[in-house]
């Protein structure tokens, strides 16, 4: 993906977009329109950010719960026509700057076992295993792990 993405706080009228790419990406476990409504009425404490292509094309997005010492990463998400360019990686390291902007030592994410995508970029993030919730994600019975990682620390090298 050679095109320039610009990094902007998500609109109103983005809320049908980042839907359907929810259900692109997360299938069972996409969020309804009105979840993105409720999200982004909870601003300030949640904080998004939206990557969007020269064309006006949203090619990914994140958010974080602001919750004190400890933020919490609620959803990234990376257009499959963007996938595999480091653009999930930026978005990670923006909501964690953003945090820690914020004040949080520290942040928690939960993801499902069952993608390994994700669970690299976190490793390489830094971001370590902390519990697992059983069956969490249905249906299929996939686990949750939950990651968490002090804020400030370097990503792991994949030598």
């Amino acid at each position: 993906m050679t095109t320039a993405l610009t990094f902007r706080e998500p609109v109103w009228t983005d809320i049908d977009t980042l839907v359907a790419l929810d259900r692109e990406s997360f299938a069972d476990d996409a969020w309804p329109a009105t979840t993105w409504w409720e999200e982004f009425a909870l601003r300030p404490r949640r904080d998004y950010v939206v990557a969007e292509t020269a064309d006006g094309e949203l090619a990914a997005y994140g958010g974080i719960d602001h919750g004190g010492d400890t933020a919490d990463i609620m959803t990234i998400a990376v257009a499959p026509a963007a996938q595999g360019h480091g653009l999930g990686a930026r978005i990670l390291a923006e909501l964690e700057r953003r945090a820690a902007a914020r004040g949080a030592t520290g942040a928690l994410l939960e993801v499902r076992a069952d993608n390994t995508a994700a669970l690299a970029l976190y490793r390489r993030a830094g971001w370590r295993q902390v519990h697992v919730r059983r069956r969490y994600y249905q249906p299929g019975d996939v686990d949750a792990l939950i990651l968490a990682k002090s804020l400030g620390e370097k990503g792991l090298s994949d030598d």
